[in-house]
Order: C-alpha cells, then sequence, then structure tokens
C-alpha cells in the first residue's frame, strides 16, 4: 500500500495588519488552518494544530496560499467584493462543526441570521446550542463569517474574537455593501 505525504504536518505564521488589530494567520501546505487575533495567545492556539511552528519557511510554495490570502482579506478591508471563495482552507474539526461552517460561508456579507435559523439551514432545527458551540469554535473567522450570526432577540451574542470586533465587521459589511 502507497503510504500519501502528510501534506498538514508542514504549518507558518504570517502577521497581517487589519483595522481591527494585528492578525497572525497559520497555514498549512493544504490551505488557512486558522486566524487569529494577536491579543490572543498564539503559543497556546499554535500547540492545538499538529507540526505547527511559529517559524516560518521563506521561498515555501505555500507561499501562493499566503499571498492569495492575505490580497483576499486587504480587498475585504477595504471594501472591494471579497468573499473568500478562492481562499484554500485546511479546516479540522468534527463533521458537525464543518456543516455548520460550510453553511456559515453561504451567509451574505452585511446580513445576519440567528443561530435557530442556521441550525434549521443544516437540517436539525433543535440544535441551535449545538450550532452556537460550533460557530463559536470556528477556527477562521471573517474567512468563514461566523460574525453574521446573532441571537435570536437581535442581540449580537458572542463571539470569539470580541464583540468590538464583531460590531465593526457588521458595520464595515453594511456600509461597503
Amino acid at each position: 500500500m502507497k503510504r500519501r505525504p502528510n501534506l498538514n504536518a508542514w504549518v507558518f505564521i504570517v502577521e497581517m495588519d487589519s483595522p481591527i488589530g494585528l492578525m497572525r494567520l497559520f497555514f498549512t501546505e493544504v490551505g488557512l488552518a486558522s486566524l487569529v487575533f494577536a491579543d490572543k495567545a498564539v503559543k497556546r492556539h499554535c500547540e492545538k494544530i499538529p507540526g505547527c511552528s511559529i517559524n516560518q519557511k521563506p521561498n515555501h510554495p505555500a507561499d501562493l496560499l499566503r499571498e492569495l490570502t492575505c490580497r483576499e482579506i486587504s480587498r475585504y478591508f477595504n471594501s472591494d467584493p471579497a468573499y473568500f471563495q478562492n481562499v484554500p482552507v485546511d479546516l479540522k474539526g468534527t463533521p458537525f462543526q464543518i456543516r455548520v461552517w460550510q453553511e456559515l460561508q453561504k451567509i451574505p456579507p452585511g446580513q445576519t441570521i440567528s443561530y435557530r435559523e442556521l441550525a434549521a439551514r443544516i437540517g436539525n432545527p433543535k440544535a441551535s446550542r449545538a450550532v452556537g458551540q460550533a460557530v463559536g469554535a470556528n477556527p477562521i473567522p471573517i474567512i468563514i463569517p461566523c460574525h453574521r450570526v446573532i441571537a435570536s432577540n437581535g442581540s449580537l451574542g458572542g463571539y470569539s474574537s470580541g464583540l468590538d470586533r464583531k460590531r465593526w465587521l457588521l458595520k464595515h459589511e453594511q456600509t461597503a455593501g
């Protein structure tokens, strides 16, 4: 039996400025694996990704992934249409989480839905709480727009990167569109 190479074993981190803070983007050779803001503990976060290293390897084929991703994020913050469909991602999660994250990507910029509606969209209308946990576990905020999910009563609910960032992102998308 021929063994496949482990494409997820190599990770590098790129720092990128944004209007809402310094972001750290974690890449594997497959794609973007995680996005965290610099005020989060990078070492603790890095330990969650197998093979993660804080060191960047220059002139690596994965540089194309980095360039594409950073260009799309810059377009987003400059109010250009950016839906991140071309950004390769390397998602790790349960099948339920991945289903929720895929559905999040269908929410148009500038629009919001409730956790209850998101649960209904994935065919599990009574799973609002589980959906909320999956949304909170999203490893790639902004690219996978978990900020577009709000509570049924219209309040913002939570956001792993902070409610101030969630407010900013929602306002940015509503004024850009």
